[in-house]
């Protein structure tokens, strides 16, 4: 196991070695693995999506902006037909467990689209640095991202500067938004990805990174589940809960790691998660 991993975790926890993907978390700060599900299980997520985002949409509060013609939706976990095999992929299911311990908590679901028109995001991180990262360089948290469309040049690509996520100044605005002066290296390092139906890219949130222009006629859904380690309090900025037949539904396992409310009526989310800046738009 990388040396990356976190403090008293061994091999015979995982359901299968990720001790490579744990080492691009800590260099690059994004890593993935292709074709994790069928093109055909992508599509019902898509489907999803969009039948959820038409109902986010059509209700104050559903949706939040992320620039010009680019929104962020939270949902529920049972909005979704194939929560389950995502969270409980054994990729999936084995980084958590390498980088944030056994004691990881689901806390987050949602997606963001960018449609026709959307524009270049600033660059920036989606957080403030925690001090445990700061102090320890040690991540406290995971994003995965799951496309509902094969990415294609022209549909506004996700952006990333590799190894930024260790990037600490105070000239960033809000601890996440670096100055201008800083875009030129940011562009240099810059890697656009180009996933396909079914793949899954996790990540760091912390490393500088942008949505582009996207300059087709065609939206680009990309689901989000945000995952922490016991010391992190990414949960805090979200509302996912879950009626008790659904809670009852799930194995062991999966509810295990599940932080969030049991009800018996969903209440529709109020979206909440803003990221200060991005509502300007091309920066």
């Amino acid at each position: 196991m990388t040396t990356h991993a976190c403090p008293g975790v061994s091999m015979d926890q995982l359901d299968i070695d990720v001790s490579a993907d744990v080492e691009a978390l800590y260099t690059d700060g994004i890593t993935a693995r292709k074709g994790a599900f069928t093109p055909e299980w992508a599509d019902r997520l898509r489907e999803d999506i969009e039948k959820a985002f038409a109902e986010a949409m059509a209700r104050p509060g559903g949706a939040v902006g992320r620039g010009p013609n680019r929104y962020y939706v939270e949902i529920h976990p049972e909005q979704l037909r194939g929560f389950v095999d995502l969270v409980d992929h054994p990729w999936v299911r084995s980084l958590c467990t390498a980088v944030l311990g056994p004691d990881y908590r689901i806390v987050e679901l949602g997606f963001d689209v960018p449609l026709k028109g959307a524009v270049n995001q600033p660059w920036h991180r989606d957080f403030p640095m925690p001090e445990e990262t700061r102090r320890e360089r040690r991540l406290t948290s995971l994003a995965f991202n799951v496309t509902g469309v094969d990415t294609e040049k022209d549909m506004g690509p996700f952006e990333i500067a590799p190894g930024t996520q260790w990037d600490d100044s105070p000239e960033f605005a809000h601890d996440m938004f670096p100055p201008k002066s800083h875009y030129r290296r940011y562009e240099e390092l810059a890697v656009r990805k180009y996933p396909r139906r079914g793949d899954i890219s996790c990540r760091t949130a912390l490393a500088i990174h942008r949505g582009t222009k996207n300059e087709s006629a065609k939206s680009r859904p990309v689901l989000v589940l945000g995952v922490d380690g016991p010391e992190a309090h990414n949960g805090d900025r979200h509302d996912t809960a879950v009626t008790r037949a659904f809670w009852e539904s799930l194995p062991e396992r999966v509810r295990r790691h599940l932080d969030c409310p049991v009800v018996d009526e969903l209440e529709p989310v109020t979206q909440k998660h803003t990221i200060e800046g991005l509502v300007m738009g091309d920066a």
